[in-house]
């Protein structure tokens, strides 16, 4: 009944739910943070902590089981696979190139008290729109790795 593949199939979705499940809380951190300014820098930093400590884990092992899997009952060089890790890339440079240095310094400049700041105001509004865009392009990753559709 339980198989190798089973097994790494279950961790890859427990992986799935638990890194998009932590990413899709950025949006409330981000709402109740700014609602109440005194609790923006603990809100800032969960959501870094949730980023650094949950969700990027789970991506690693996702990408590492989906992998596996794919060696071992997929082809690698099935359409729908190579779009979603052309995407699952593009996700892992934009967040490491710009989303994490992004909150770094929204942290930093709450820390120095400038949340007033027109610096901390562009930070924001970059944040409120680049959030959004990774959720669509996970979104879709989700779509190619459930329907596998024939491309």
């Amino acid at each position: 009944m339980f198989s190798l593949y089973l097994v790494l199939k279950f961790i890859h979705i427990l992986s799935a739910i638990v890194a998009v499940g932590a990413n899709i809380t950025y949006g409330v951190w981000n709402v109740r943070g700014a609602g109440d300014p005194a609790h923006l820098g603990f809100a800032l930093k969960g959501i870094k902590f949730l980023d650094d400590r949950i969700a990027n884990p789970a991506y690693g092992v996702l990408l590492l089981t989906g992998l596996i899997m794919v060696f071992m009952q997929w082809r690698i060089t099935d359409l729908w696979i190579i779009l979603a890790l052309v995407l699952f890339a593009a996700v892992v440079v934009l967040g490491v190139a710009f989303y994490s240095p992004l909150l770094k310094n929204q942290i930093k400049l709450v820390e120095e008290g400038a949340t007033a700041s027109p610096e901390y105001a562009r930070l924001s509004a970059i944040g409120r729109r680049f959030g959004p865009g990774l959720g669509v392009i996970v979104v879709v990753i989700l779509v190619l790795m459930v329907f596998k559709p024939h491309l």
